[in-house]
């Protein structure tokens, strides 16, 4: 049996793409049980059908992903941009596709929705987020990172003045793309508790590495698991699942795992 001092996961992000449209994998067993998935249309782009706008070539077999066990429950995405430049100019175009989206029916066990234009400081245009995010179902959450490094503190003051005091916060905790080590991202999620709220934070581990030559590979075992030891016993979501984390990963955590819950 995992145990919570162990650091399972809480679940897993999908950013569904025409390439990765069937995500599957068995996630369930590092502990996964929601499914974060980051948008259902892109680039006005729909992933389902009736929301007002063209749909993708392929659509997810929704009923077959409402069934996995690692999907028992959904944080559902709603409208976004691959572009992150044109996404934050675009707020009231993307909110109000949102809302449409958000109404539309589907056998997801959806428990909250995701707004997917990220937040970093540098943006200063980001608090007329917030009369867009008034606007969407609760729970809803965005997620915040921190490219400048300008320091734990002064993001969660930023974000404790504007952000709608019911809108939950995934930290993405730039590990992925050496940003910065576990430990400073947890004095950036631990000083966002203390503004926000414990249930109003939790943490998105990037699972994956810069590659040689460019781009990026899955994170190893070795590399994943003292990232995830330092969030302790905080919900953590894996990004993404699909594109970064296989069987053969799965299986690795998994062992470690064990092993960790075995020490005294």
């Amino acid at each position: 049996m995992l145990t919570a001092c162990a650091s399972t996961i809480s679940g897993v992000v999908w950013q569904p793409e025409n390439a990765l449209i069937d995500p599957k994998g068995k996630w369930d067993q590092i502990g996964a049980r929601q499914l974060l998935i980051q948008w259902t249309a892109v680039d006005n782009i729909a992933f389902v059908s009736g929301a007002g706008i063209p749909t993708a070539p392929r659509l997810p077999d929704w009923p077959r992903i409402a069934a996995e066990p690692w999907a028992k429950e959904v944080i559902l995405g709603l409208a976004g941009y691959f572009d992150e430049t044109r996404a934050r100019t675009k707020l009231d175009e993307l909110g109000a596709l949102s809302e449409r989206l958000a109404r539309l029916p589907t056998p997801l066990n959806v428990v909250g929705w995701y707004f997917p234009v990220e937040i970093d400081p540098t943006w200063g245009d980001a608090p007329k987020l917030a009369a867009v995010l008034n606007k969407l179902p609760r729970p809803l959450w965005i997620s915040v990172y921190d490219s400048a490094n300008v320091g734990p503190d002064d993001v969660a003051k930023w974000l404790e003045v504007w952000l709608p005091k019911d809108v939950g916060v995934f930290f993405q905790d730039g590990v992925g793309v050496h940003a910065r080590e576990a430990s400073v991202a947890l004095d950036y999620v631990t000083a966002m508790e203390k503004r926000l709220g414990k249930n109003r934070v939790r943490v998105i581990v990037e699972a994956f590495r810069p590659q040689v030559g460019g781009g990026f590979r899955a994170a190893t075992a070795a590399e994943l698991m003292p990232q995830l030891k330092t969030y302790g016993a905080r919900q953590v979501y894996l990004f993404d699942g699909p594109h970064y984390v296989p069987d053969t990963l799965v299986d690795e955590l998994k062992a470690g795992f064990a092993q960790d819950s075995k020490q005294p």
